[in-house]
């Protein structure tokens, strides 16, 4: 059974920079294709940035520029380093593994996506 585990969450000032870190229990992030999703209060989960295995990278329009996904196979962790963070970033962040394609779905669900992170608190103050 995988098992993903986000760190790297906090409170920070608008403008300010984190990086979120996703830990699987196991070798499996270099071989499927991996995301992070947020969720904001009173909002849908939506998609943030997906890489494949391959290493091709996609952004939400609203967090391209700033954000960067990436990940490190020795460690079997997946990055999200956030810059120019705003007040809309606040969400819980989750890591999710897809079902079983190394590709990235096109237009990406959360129903492409079986493996979940517990999510992680992520807020910005103006």
């Amino acid at each position: 059974q995988v098992h993903l585990q986000e760190s790297g969450g906090a409170s920070v000032q608008q403008g300010g920079s984190l990086r979120l870190s996703c830990v699987a229990s196991v070798d499996t992030i270099n071989s499927r294709c991996m995301a992070w999703f947020r969720q904001a209060p009173g909002k849908e989960r939506e998609v943030v940035s997906m890489i494949s295995s391959d290493g091709r990278t996609t952004y939400a329009d609203s967090v391209k520029g700033r954000f960067t996904i990436s990940r490190d196979n020795a460690k079997n962790t997946l990055y999200l380093q956030m810059d120019i963070l705003s007040p809309e970033d606040t969400a819980i962040y989750y890591c999710a593994r897809r079902s079983v394609w190394p590709t990235c779905p096109g237009e990406p669900s959360t129903s492409h996506f079986n493996i979940w992170g517990k999510g992680i608190q992520v807020t910005i103050s103006s």
